[in-house]
């Protein structure tokens, strides 16, 4: 299939390079994108997806996701990203959350977590928690090595590098919210808890008074012996974990106020070698009933003493659509995900650009080359979806993009709260 050139603000009212006929599932129709070009689409099976993964095997490239309305993860082969093929769907724990995962080599964890109220589960029925590890050697047959039980709601978002360590965004039982927890996984079998961490104020019983909206979204993100938390309202908090039993805060650098508590930061993602943190909130009510959410880019050449040098632009609706704000647009507008997982060896290493998903403004492109003055070079914004699979957004069905990964291909990959999974590809100019 040919790829599909956006021009300037453009939308288009048909995509296809070839019959519809011969796609597996045709690219909807619609949507509006600059310096964009549209690869591929796949309905994943009418299960939405959420966070993603990817590996090149051999000659073969496999996407790995979790659902937000589903239980259970998905493994999409990739390697013509023109044609996109679910190869396969393993099912998960009923009335629980499996929408967070991540791997390495040939290890992967998924995180299990108690539905949140309002998502679409059943508070009357069991739910699973924790972290399944996964043996992905057999990259289409998963096989399951061990879990870790939290005893509390499980885990959120969790990173994993490889080697002895997972590092978890955990609701363990006795504090308010996720904290941060180091997991022994030398026998995946037997996984067994090394450390641990939280804000002063989040255990039960403590005097000290957490900031509002205290709760480590994750994941920790690890360079070496340094750890950043995307903590929410208490900000990005830095640690040392030269002793994973006894993590030491190196600082703190509150977002909120000014800038919305719940989530304040949302993601972290270091680059060492510019000595530079993107630090994103995530965006949460329908049409701006918040506080203002931010992307910044923070110095870190002094990690005792972060800095805020610049935030990113806000995203602007095409020139020729009738609103003036996405705002206006339904759902939320804000930040959401970004492209990281950088330990992994098929996905693009941190450069000048910075790609960032932003609910219904879509993707969004960022040249972060001169840190001082961010601008954005790029966007592609789908047409609205025309199936419900969820409770969200609740304010009409606008697109709702959730994650964007991009491999070292150059290929983009995007998911959605009520869509498929658009394949793209950046063309500068």
């Amino acid at each position: 299939m040919r790829p599909i050139p956006f021009a300037r603000g453009a939308a288009l009212a048909c995509l296809f390079a070839v019959p519809a006929s011969a796609l597996a599932d045709p690219i909807p129709s619609g949507g509006a994108g600059e310096n964009i070009q549209v690869i591929g689409y796949s309905e994943l099976g009418e299960r939405p997806g959420f966070k993603m993964s990817i590996r090149q095997v051999g000659e073969r490239w496999y996407l790995y996701m979790g659902h937000l309305w589903h239980f259970g993860w998905s493994i999409v082969d990739v390697t013509d990203p023109a044609n996109p093929r679910v190869a396969k769907f393993i099912p998960g724990p009923d009335n629980t959350w499996t929408i967070q995962m991540e791997m390495h080599g040939d290890r992967m964890i998924t995180a299990l977590e108690k539905i949140a109220p309002g998502w679409g589960g059943d508070p009357n029925k069991p739910n699973d928690e924790g972290v399944l590890i996964w043996d992905v050697s057999d990259a289409l047959n998963p096989r399951k090595l061990g879990q870790y039980k939290t005893g509390g709601t499980g885990t959120h978002r969790d990173f994993y590098a490889g080697g002895r360590y997972m590092h978890l965004a955990a609701g363990m039982p006795g504090y308010k919210e996720n904290i941060y927890v180091i997991v022994d996984i030398s026998d995946p079998a037997k996984p067994v808890e090394a450390g641990r961490w939280w804000v002063p104020g989040q255990k039960e019983g403590e005097n000290a008074i957490a900031p509002p909206s205290t709760s480590l979204h994750g994941p920790p993100e690890v360079r070496g012996n340094t750890v950043f938390l995307p903590y929410g309202g208490a900000g990005m908090i830095i640690l040392d974990i030269s002793d994973v039993a006894k993590p030491k805060e190196v600082s703190r650098l509150p977002f909120s106020p000014p800038f919305l508590s719940f989530i304040g930061v949302h993601t972290v993602v270091p680059v060492m070698e510019k000595r530079l943190a993107y630090v994103n909130s995530e965006a949460i009510f329908d049409d701006c009933k918040e506080a203002l959410n931010h992307t910044s880019i923070v110095d870190i050449s002094d990690l005792a003493k972060p800095r805020v040098v610049s935030m990113l632009p806000l995203p602007l609706p095409p020139a020729n659509w009738k609103i003036k704000s996405f705002c206006e647009h339904g759902g939320r507008f804000g930040p959401h995900n970004q492209n990281q997982l950088h330990h992994n060896p098929s996905v693009q290493q941190p450069g000048n650009l910075l790609y960032l998903t932003y609910f219904n403004a879509g993707l969004r492109i960022y040249d972060v080359s001169v840190p001082s003055v961010p601008r954005e070079v790029a966007y592609f914004v789908p047409p609205d979806p025309k199936k419900r699979y969820g409770t969200f957004p609740k304010s009409r069905l606008a697109v709702q993009t959730e994650d964007v990964l991009v491999d070292t291909r150059g290929y983009i990959y995007v998911t959605h709260k009520n869509q498929g999974l658009w394949i793209l590809r950046h063309t500068p100019k």
